[in-house]
């Protein structure tokens, strides 16, 4: 936090500051990701109902409000019940032990068509849900095992293809990513080959209500009024209805989609649980579907970077998410998610293109510029932990920043990676 911030207690928010950040993700908010200057009452209302602190930008603040910000109580950290049930130490007591079996570029071709069968699957299952077919479930595990078998042999493959696909409708890419989401989190926490099918499953239909909610609604560019919000919301009720329809009754698909949206606080919905109450795959769903969704581009916002999504997932533990669950998908994802653009120290440009699990800030990259921000006419491959390796004690190579999504005018959907 810079010296230009402060945060305070939501009673002492008046009109005129601006606010940067919540004690909670803006995903689900009326709220502008960017922060906002708060102007009526009724805002100060909803951060009231919605937060319990939130931080005050002071040089973007009224300046007659400017020295109340400054001097506002800080607020008193709550923390909500949190961490692992015995049933949850059980079932994660008996954790696998997942190594990569192949190279990034030896699963690509199998990763590819993988991905592009569940891409397909998807998009024709909420066309089916939507004209009121019933989906079968033994089409969706046949669309999901694949994506499953892939991410056992290589666990960066199908996250270095998504990085590079121009994103379209966000309702089946966020199924797309949410099922990859859930078998890269269940291998990282060591869970067997069928529970990874169930939570790939889980992941796909994760909002498979949706399709029987008004796309008006869904694809509304503003704040929602609270008869929107109520008619979203339902999509749990619908999704759960859809997947029994199917005949899946797997306790892990019916937490994550029944809970994904339930918050440890108890600010969640549709029952308002918390702490261990909410199933373990309820608490993991919540984390991947938040994740996603702040790193897509919605119908009110644009995307934020993906090490910008997990900071906000981790600024909200102990809150919102289960704290253990959200230094465990930190770990997963990397520090430097797969698809991130970055600056290295040499001022080159570069996307991440897989993790190095044993050291997590020296991920193998694609060099895409010159020092000078320039695009190289052949991109380079770069493996820094190999690069420093040689290089002795020293680090040679090491990556300086992480880069919003199009830093430079780079769009890499339209760059024609190699793969």
């Amino acid at each position: 936090m810079s010296w230009q911030e402060r945060t305070i207690g939501v009673e002492s928010i008046r009109e005129g500051m601006f606010v940067c950040r919540l004690d909670r993700s803006w995903e689900g908010t009326p709220f502008p990701l960017q922060g906002f200057l708060v102007n009526t009452q009724e805002e100060i209302q909803n951060l009231r109902k919605l937060c319990e602190e939130v931080t005050i930008d002071i040089a973007q603040t009224h300046e007659a409000v400017r020295d109340r910000a400054l001097m506002a109580p800080l607020p008193r950290k709550k923390q909500a019940r949190s961490g692992y049930s015995d049933a949850d130490r059980a079932l994660l007591s008996r954790a696998v032990r997942y190594e990569d079996r192949v190279d990034l570029h030896e699963e690509l071709e199998a990763a590819g068509d993988a991905h592009e069968s569940l891409k397909t699957f998807s998009a024709r299952a909420i066309a089916d849900v939507r004209a009121g077919r019933m989906l079968q479930a033994d089409e969706v595990t046949e669309a999901v095992v694949p994506v499953v078998q892939s991410v056992l042999r290589s666990l960066d493959a199908v996250f270095w293809l998504n990085a590079l696909q121009a994103r379209s409708e966000y309702e089946y890419h966020h199924a797309l990513n949410c099922t990859m989401l859930a078998v890269a989190f269940g291998r990282h926490l060591g869970f067997p080959e069928k529970t990874l099918v169930d939570m790939a499953t889980g992941g796909l239909l994760l909002d498979v209500g949706k399709a029987q909610v008004s796309e008006d609604i869904l694809l509304h560019p503003g704040p929602l009024s609270e008869s929107q919000r109520n008619d979203v919301r339902r999509h749990v009720e619908f999704g759960l209805d859809i997947i029994r329809k199917t005949g899946n009754t797997s306790a892990e698909v019916l937490a994550m989609a029944g809970s994904h949206h339930e918050r440890i606080d108890g600010s969640g919905y549709p029952k308002g649980l918390s702490g261990q109450d909410i199933p373990l795959f309820g608490r993991i769903a919540a984390i991947i579907d938040v994740f996603d969704a702040l790193s897509s581009d919605r119908a009110y916002r644009t995307a934020v970077a993906r090490h910008e999504a997990t900071g906000q997932l981790y600024r909200a533990r102990h809150t919102l998410f289960q704290a253990e669950l959200v230094e465990q998908f930190t770990q997963c994802i990397g520090v430097f998610p797969t698809g991130s653009l970055v600056e290295l120290n040499t001022g080159e440009v570069a996307i991440v293109m897989a993790q190095n699990r044993a050291r997590a800030l020296c991920p193998r990259v694609m060099v895409l510029t010159t020092a000078d921000k320039e695009l190289r006419e052949e991109f380079r491959e770069v493996d820094i932990l190999g690069e420093n390796t040689r290089a002795g004690e020293t680090p040679r190579l090491h990556v300086l920043r992480a880069l919003d999504p199009g830093a430079y005018g780079l769009n890499t959907a339209e760059l024609y990676l190699p793969t």
